[in-house]
């Protein structure tokens, strides 16, 4: 299991501490530090969708450009995902059989302890 996010990140603490407290064995990848692998982002586009995926109420999204906010698909959302790896919503877990986005109590319990 990788949980992938930044690591300041006040929702990836609280996935972090719900998987340690119910002894679920993860990988940290902060790819604010260490960047986002094109291919793996490629790949939750195409399980998720980038509307899933890019976080459009952040900070860094709404200071973009409007030309960079209009229009956007797939390969451009991917694109400003890579280059701004903050854009990616947080935290994104994946692990065999599992490929979440966000951390709610409820869908981890689903996912890691009624499986």
């Amino acid at each position: 299991m990788i949980l992938h996010g930044i690591k300041n990140c006040d929702t990836v603490k609280k996935a972090r501490t719900w998987l340690d407290s119910h002894g679920v064995a993860h990988d940290f990848h902060d790819y604010k530090a260490s960047g986002a692998d094109p291919d793996k982002l490629r790949a939750w586009v195409d399980v998720l969708g980038w509307e899933i995926l890019l976080n459009r109420a952040g900070t860094t999204f709404r200071t973009l450009p409007d030309a960079d906010k209009t229009n956007i698909d797939a390969e451009k959302a991917i694109a400003l995902m890579l280059a701004q790896p903050s854009m990616i919503k947080r935290p994104v877990v994946e692990g065999p059989g599992v490929l979440l986005v966000g951390f709610k109590p409820e869908t981890y319990t689903a996912a890691f302890l009624n499986s």
